[in-house]
């Protein structure tokens, strides 16, 4: 068995992403708001594109795919990682951020090498 099928079975594997209280809150507001089954929760992930190489994404997701990565996040919010995002977001950190000038999640990834000034791409280190 090999690093990544240990990770993908231990949710709280030491490496894997934290989902901060803050970010499971906005996470459960808005599958309320948006009257999301029981058995949703929030898929994330990294993908080919961006101004700096790749880019994070968000999505609402209800199925749970064999090889996903489950996070144990607070307040029993469901969020879940492929296996080739996990690369690139082992040892990150989501959050939800609220102020005057910037409200919504934001990822602190210490795999991000260089980002672009809208947060929302980066190239690996």
């Amino acid at each position: 068995m090999g690093a990544l099928d240990v990770l993908q079975k231990t949710p709280t594997a030491i490496g894997t992403v934290v989902v901060t209280e803050a970010a499971s809150k906005a996470i459960q507001k808005y599958l309320l708001e948006h009257k999301a089954p029981d058995e949703a929760g929030l898929r994330i992930g990294v993908r080919g594109g961006g101004c700096s190489g790749l880019s994070y994404f968000l999505d609402v997701e209800t199925e749970i795919a064999p090889n996903d990565h489950i996070v144990d996040a607070p307040l029993s919010v469901k969020v879940f990682i492929d296996p080739k995002s996990l690369l690139f977001l082992q040892g990150s950190t989501l959050d939800y951020v609220s102020g005057l000038m910037e409200s919504g999640f934001k990822f602190h990834n210490p795999k991000a090498g260089r980002g672009c000034g809208c947060g929302e791409s980066f190239s690996p280190s």
